[in-house]
């Protein structure tokens, strides 16, 4: 998420939260008396707490002195927008469950209406959901070329797995499998 910060009588000026170290989230979270998931859900709602914070860490890197309690913007000088990324990931998700052209048509129009407003780059999102509307039309009846899965692929662990690979084996035991020892004192 990018939140733009426009300063009465300024330009507006781009923040962009995926940029944070984990240090600077961490004092964000402290901040905003927020959990990170929080301040990113509230990035999504325009949370005034949380765009505060992130433009404030952010502008810390070039002015190391300024003080949350210093940076105080107004109610209206602060949005939140779309990077890129997010705007492809949200438009190729939704293209890939409609099911028919009425659906793609509503949602162009839908998309066009709301979703570019919501983009730091209006004209990418526009030109994202104008050229994946078309292309349903240009492959029609012919199914998508998947990949093959090679045995290698299907037991290597994902990178963005959410749950931990098993690093041990059953003969090296760690703190968190191995039973306590008992004393024979």
């Amino acid at each position: 998420m990018i939140v733009v910060y426009t300063p009465a009588g300024g330009q507006p000026e781009h923040y962009d939260a995926s940029t944070l170290r984990v240090s600077e989230a961490s004092i964000v979270q402290r901040t905003v008396d927020m959990k990170w998931a929080e301040i990113l859900e509230g990035l999504e709602r325009d949370d005034l707490d949380a765009m505060r914070g992130i433009v404030w860490v952010i502008k810390k890197r070039s002015q190391p002195s300024l003080r949350f309690g210093d940076f105080d913007p107004g109610v209206n000088e602060m949005v939140t927008r779309m990077d890129r990324g997010e705007i492809e990931r949200w438009v190729d998700n939704v293209f890939s469950t409609l099911d028919d052209q009425d659906d793609v048509e509503a949602f162009v129009k839908l998309a066009t209406e709301r979703v570019v407003v919501a983009a730091a780059d209006p004209d990418h999102a526009r030109a994202l959901i104008e050229a994946r509307a078309k292309a349903p039309k240009a492959d029609e009846g012919q199914a998508p070329e998947q990949p093959e899965e090679t045995p290698a692929d299907a037991s290597s662990p994902s990178l963005t797995s959410s749950e931990p690979d098993t690093a041990t084996s059953d003969s090296s035991p760690t703190s968190s499998t191995s039973l306590p020892e008992t004393s024979t004192s």
